[in-house]
């Protein structure tokens, strides 16, 4: 019972800060996209020591020291909304490859199209890549790092989703490192569900890989074979 009275709590108040802070941004529109960016990163910051407070859910880093000082392309893991907030207090600021409809959303939405996201239209077929690729290089030339789930939606622990090509094409077209993240947060924020887990959430950030000299499957085979690999390591 204490469980779900916590993961309650924890919703509700997440609710209760978000709409007056999503009214907030709207200040931020004469900022440029970076500073825009790290004010409207206060609110994943603050449901993180939300989180912690209500539900007792901490996380550790493992390999922060193979954090680039150059903007990389993140491929990461994706179980869970956790992560979604923890890698803005992890990384640089960065943007996310979205469908689009996440920017319909209310207040949610409102507050992710202000972070200069890649919105895509999944439904365009190859032209969603050339969108892809024009929007990635722009925000890249801004300072920004670029996060993709290269599986696409939220996978429960212990099975492995499809490794789509998406992110190591964009990383070989555009010239960048890929950073590789593994992490089990979906063991403490399970999806589409009201419960979070008490715990300690395990994220390891794994060292660049330069896509130069390597074709998008070459590079996309690395990382999957690398986070699912390293997910042996820290999901036991």
């Amino acid at each position: 019972m204490a469980l779900i009275i916590r993961s309650i709590i924890f919703q509700l108040g997440m609710w209760i800060f978000t709409i007056p802070f999503t009214v907030s941004i709207l200040l931020c529109l004469p900022f440029n996209p970076i500073n825009r960016y790290r004010y409207i990163s206060l609110w994943a910051k603050t449901i993180l020591k939300w989180l912690k407070f209500t539900c007792n859910i901490d996380f550790e880093v493992i390999g922060i020291e193979n954090i680039p000082k150059d903007p990389a392309l993140i491929l990461s893991k994706h179980q869970s909304a956790w992560e979604t907030l923890a890698f803005q207090k992890i990384f640089p600021p960065q943007v996310w490859v979205l469908k689009r409809e996440l920017l319909w959303v209310p207040f949610f939405g409102w507050g992710l199209a202000m972070t200069s996201p890649i919105a895509i239209n999944r439904k365009a077929g190859k032209k969603s890549l050339n969108q892809m690729l024009l929007q990635g290089i722009d925000r890249l030339k801004k300072g920004f790092w670029i996060v993709i789930f290269p599986e696409g939606t939220r996978i429960k622990p212990g099975d492995i989703g499809k490794f789509h090509i998406g992110g190591a094409w964009l990383a070989s077209q555009a010239g960048v490192n890929v950073v590789p993240v593994a992490h089990n947060a979906g063991r403490f924020w399970p999806k589409n569900s009201l419960l979070k887990m008490p715990g300690v959430i395990k994220i390891s950030i794994g060292k660049s890989i330069s896509s130069k000299g390597k074709t998008a499957e070459e590079l996309n085979l690395l990382v999957k074979n690398w986070i699912e690999s390293e997910m042996k390591v820290i999901d036991v």
